[in-house]
């Protein structure tokens, strides 16, 4: 799969993580801001209605939609059996930002995994 711009393909497998992790990062964000999930049903989904539409939550969910058309970018430039494991990254990501930006605890598990996640990346994008 040959372009004119051969980085391009790399460009929207970044894109795609980074508004991947900005949606995840942003709705927990404003989530622990907007309070609990209640307990009745119907008070359950006023409250998920109603986050929907707070801005940045919806930003969130406008961040998730555009990662959609940047994967759709990507897989027209690799195979999505080598572009796919690039998603991980994901993960990776989310990590590490928790912990900085949310205080959540790293583990030695969690780095273990971090790692695993890294090296099947490395292995999984081998030609």
């Amino acid at each position: 799969m040959s372009s004119k711009y051969p980085w391009s393909g790399y460009l929207y497998i970044l894109l795609t993580v980074l508004l991947t992790v900005y949606g995840q990062l942003i709705i927990k964000w404003r989530l622990a801001h907007l309070g609990a999930l209640p307990d009745r049903p119907i008070d359950k989904v006023l409250f998920l209605v109603r986050a929907v539409f707070e801005p940045y939550i919806f930003s969130g969910f406008v961040a998730a939609f555009l990662a959609s058309l940047t994967w759709m970018a990507a897989v027209t430039k690799f195979e999505i059996s080598y572009a796919y494991p690039f998603m991980s990254l994901a993960f990776v990501l989310v990590l590490i930002f928790s912990v900085v930006f949310f205080k959540e605890t790293l583990t030695l598990p969690k780095v273990v995994g971090l790692v695993l996640i890294v090296a099947g990346i490395v292995i999984a994008s081998q030609r």
